[in-house]
């Protein structure tokens, strides 16, 4: 007797053109099988669901020229964007090594990357903390150039899963590994109003730091959704400060969102730690692109560069950074905070680093 089946479940009509939850976005997350729809997303000036567009891809190429037979790093892998650009130029025989902190998204992105054709001579992923980037020298003796794009991808801001956006209902997470560390909503349980007021103040900038502060700490208990965070920010600036326009209110949402996760991710510390790494992992003549989307990230950029051109390290360094262009700003509006600063290391590096 054959076996019987149930009735076959469909997928869930795509509805309309401007689909609101992300799950019910299919089309977006298969750019393979729908380029058509995700082509009219990116007309509409937004970034597909689950997608990455990558940022100043050309001034990037420009200051890294990866060339065949080299070994490149790219610390940040995320979407891959970067990462396929530079290794059509690292072709036949280089080989890009690609890190990435994100136990979720990373084997997305190796599988994308070896579905294009490049097989593990020519690139080599693995998870990896960029701040952990003296553990590759194991394997190769630096590279000849290094990329960091400080950014966080569009497909976790985007995923509702993940925490980081106060646009759905989600956990508040804000992790970018997940299996690590402490929650936003845990964090926020164990801060005092002095330690949100620092946090806020120091990685957003949030003129409203100690208003949104003393409301947050008094209902931290109540607080275990994106959604719940945001309506006591909300709440908080309705009553301290009722004058604000909505978009004003947004900006705030951002800010305050942008500090937890900085927090969360121990984001600044990371970043110190991959400064200090940076010159005993490129090779002399090699190239470094920075790419910050905060004050404090460029700012941290700024000086290391300034201090290793003064102690020789680096011959070269961009004084001013490199801004995404108007038609780039236009075209993907997340680039707009973006800022790009690159060094040239010198040819006595090594002998420097050394002490010689």
């Amino acid at each position: 007797m054959a076996e019987e089946h149930g009735p076959r479940k469909r997928r869930v009509r795509y509805k309309g053109t401007h689909p609101r939850h992300y799950k019910e976005k299919y089309k977006e997350l298969n750019p393979d099988h729908y380029s058509d729809d995700v082509q009219k997303v990116l007309e509409r000036r937004q970034t597909p669901a689950g997608t990455h567009v990558p940022i100043c891809v050309d001034e990037i190429l420009e200051i890294l020229k990866p060339q065949p037979g080299e070994i490149g790093l790219d610390a940040t892998l995320g979407f891959g964007g970067h990462a396929t650009q530079i290794l059509e130029k690292m072709m036949p025989d280089g080989c890009l090594y690609g890190i990435d902190v994100d136990p979720i998204e990373l084997p997305n992105t190796i599988t994308r990357i070896q579905n294009a054709g490049y097989d593990a001579t020519q690139f080599n992923a693995r998870q990896l903390n960029f701040a952990g980037i003296l553990k590759l020298l194991s394997e190769t003796d630096g590279f000849d150039f290094i990329l960091a794009d400080l950014g966080v991808s569009s497909m976790q801001i985007d995923n509702p899963g993940r925490g980081f956006t106060f646009k759905f209902e989600g956990p508040l997470d804000l992790r970018l590994n997940p299996t690590r560390g402490i929650s936003a909503a845990q964090l926020l349980k164990k801060s005092s109003i002095k330690m949100l007021t620092e946090m806020l103040d120091e990685n957003a900038d949030e003129p409203y730091a100690s208003e949104i502060s003393e409301t947050l700490f008094k209902n931290r208990e109540n607080i275990e959704t994106t959604t719940q965070l945001s309506d006591f920010i909300k709440e908080s600036l309705s009553e301290k400060a009722p004058f604000l326009k909505p978009e004003a209110v947004k900006k705030s949402l951002q800010r305050c969102f942008q500090a937890f996760r900085i927090a969360v991710n121990d984001e600044f510390g990371a970043l110190d730690q991959f400064l200090r790494n940076l010159p005993w992992c490129i090779k002399p003549h090699g190239r470094i692109a920075v790419l910050t989307f905060h004050s404090g990230e460029d700012h941290r950029v700024l000086t290391s560069f300034e201090d290793g051109l003064e102690k020789g390290i680096y011959k070269s360094i961009s004084h001013t950074p490199i801004r995404p262009s108007g038609q780039e700003q236009y075209l993907n509006p997340r680039s707009t905070s973006a800022r790009l600063r690159f060094a040239i290391a010198s040819e006595n590096i090594g002998d420097i680093m050394n002490g010689v």
